[in-house]
């Protein structure tokens, strides 16, 4: 992905106006490397990027109705107890709300492997957090199949198999300190991803998403 077309996925995102341009926002949708859900996560990653205020007054306002004191209650699931109720829910909304518009992220094979190489550890072992079990972490995960400089980061979700789900709950980001998740989320200074989900032993659902602020995939 050269820089010509970089820019043109920031400039149309954030000069797009009150809705988002999702032919433009779905970067994914023609890779063969991505399962449906995966691609999906991606576009809702440059939904809230590209337009975090609208993000919230679709999504997340709506949410305010299915809290009940310390549980979360989606339609047709089982109860989630929170750690911090609605209060999470509003912080979100209204920094959101404050957030300036970020460029649409692209993915990268490379990047997707360095994910899935962490989500099928996870899926297999049933282990949660950023090292896998032979104790590579994401330096070394994502330098297996690429280069990156500047800045990296890694979220990930267990429980959903919903590619909103999963982005509304790391960017509420209930009971972490720092939201580091949602600042991964909105953080401009990203402009690659990639994006592994699958199943997990004990939460069910994994999904892994890296971010590089550059990035360059080894060739194959």
């Amino acid at each position: 992905m050269n820089f010509i077309i970089l820019f043109m996925l920031f400039f149309t995102a954030v000069f797009q106006g009150a809705n988002w341009n999702i032919s433009v926002l779905d970067t994914a949708r023609k890779v063969t490397w991505l399962s449906d859900l995966e691609k999906d996560v991606i576009l809702e990653l440059n939904k809230v990027r590209t337009n975090p205020k609208l993000y919230a007054e679709q999504y997340l306002i709506p949410m305010r109705k299915l809290y009940n004191g310390k549980f979360l209650h989606y339609p047709d699931e089982i109860r989630l107890r929170t750690d911090e109720g609605v209060s999470a829910l509003e912080e979100c909304i209204k920094v959101l709300s404050g957030s300036k518009p970020s460029g649409a992220l692209v993915t990268f094979y490379g990047l997707s492997q360095a994910a899935k190489y962490h989500q099928k550890d996870q899926s297999k072992t049933g282990n949660t957090g950023h090292t896998s079990s032979d104790g590579k972490k994401l330096p070394e995960r994502i330098e297996m199949y690429g280069d990156w400089s500047g800045q990296i980061a890694e979220n990930i979700d267990y429980g959903s198999s919903d590619a909103r789900k999963i982005i509304i709950a790391l960017l509420i980001d209930d009971g972490v300190p720092g939201r580091g998740h949602r600042r991964n989320i909105l953080n401009s200074g990203y402009t690659a991803v990639g994006v592994a989900c699958g199943t997990h032993e004990k939460y069910k659902g994994v999904c892994v998403i890296d971010f590089a602020q550059k990035f360059t995939d080894y060739a194959k």
